[in-house]
């Protein structure tokens, strides 16, 4: 055989541009990835506590804050012919010993319990994630900050809930006027007194998460520790810090209302739900309804955000999600 004829292509190979590989899997490869967040509410769908507890606390929240522009009746005002009614189309939740509108007093009680809950939650997640992340990050500061969080927990909060108010109540009345002195009050004292499980929780995660090969990593290019805190420590420890945020504000509303009971809370004229029970145990017996629903009100709001907590936490756990 000759050079020639060794070398003379094969006519039945079939021709190079149908020997590549079709474009199908490259376009699988190039696809865009999914978004975390993407990730995080296909996790949190498959919980159904948590999504009925979302929609519940929607619901709440838009009825107290959304309710009056519908239902307009001025829940100070007092109309002693119509006193003690019970349910009616003019009145569908009755009204109270003073004839006032009982559902508007429920809508702006709710508008109160809520946006205390709210603001002291934010006021102790500051608190609580501050004082964690420095426990956690900074060896020195671990002891002194872990004293004071035990200090804290060991304190009796109502009676210095209690204290606090008596202290500090006309003070605070006299400067920012009475009712929004009394709600710095109250804030600042749940928030004060309720940052200390938070801060336990992310020193702990801290305390993993500074040890992580891509934290060393950031330190072994000079990366100062401000950076590292707030691109790789706070970024992983958003999960324990949301769960808290859903679970302070459950503890904050019934801190009011304990505090609206005892008759500590806001003035009489300025529902709160606390207060509206606090009003409506004298007449149980004879209207059992005026306790009916402030605590119904309570109940469901504070099992809404427990549940939707719950949630969160195994849609922001990475360990949990996908199962």
């Amino acid at each position: 055989m000759t050079d020639k004829e060794r070398f003379v292509p094969d006519e039945g190979l079939a021709p190079a541009s149908t020997a590549l590989p079709s474009a199908g899997p490259m376009e699988e490869l190039t696809s865009p990835p999914r978004s975390q967040w993407r990730d995080v509410w296909d996790q949190f769908k498959t919980h159904k506590g948590a999504m009925i507890g979302a929609m519940l606390f929607i619901l709440i929240v838009a009825s107290v804050y959304l309710g009056p522009f519908f239902w307009d009746i001025d829940p100070t005002k007092i109309d002693i012919r119509a006193r003690n009614q019970g349910p009616s189309w003019e009145h569908p939740f009755g009204t109270d010993q003073l004839g006032r509108d009982m559902l508007a007093r429920m809508m702006a009680g709710g508008a109160t319990s809520v946006s205390v809950g709210i603001t002291a939650m934010l006021l102790a997640l500051f608190l609580g994630s501050f004082i964690g992340v420095l426990a956690g990050f900074f060896k020195k500061l671990d002891g002194p900050l872990m004293r004071l969080t035990d200090l804290f927990l060991a304190l009796p909060l109502l009676p210095l809930l209690l204290v606090m108010m008596l202290l500090f109540r006309e003070p605070l009345a006299a400067t920012f006027g009475l009712e929004r002195g009394i709600f710095i009050l109250i804030v600042a004292a749940i928030g004060i007194t309720s940052w200390m499980p938070t801060a336990r929780i992310v020193r702990g995660d801290v305390l993993a998460i500074k040890e992580r090969e891509f934290v060393m990593a950031a330190r072994s290019i000079g990366t100062n520790n401000s950076k590292i805190i707030s691109r790789h420590i706070l970024p992983n420890v958003l999960s324990p810090i949301m769960v808290s945020a859903t679970l302070g504000i459950a503890t904050a509303i019934i801190t009011e209302s304990a505090l609206s009971f005892l008759g500590l809370g806001f003035p009489p004229d300025f529902p709160t739900w606390g207060r509206l029970l606090f009003d409506g145990v004298d007449y149980l017996q004879q209207y059992p309804e005026r306790v009916f629903w402030p605590g119904l009100a309570i109940s469901l709001t504070v099992l809404s955000v427990n549940y939707l907590g719950d949630g969160l936490r195994d849609a922001l756990d990475p360990r949990i999600r996908g199962r």
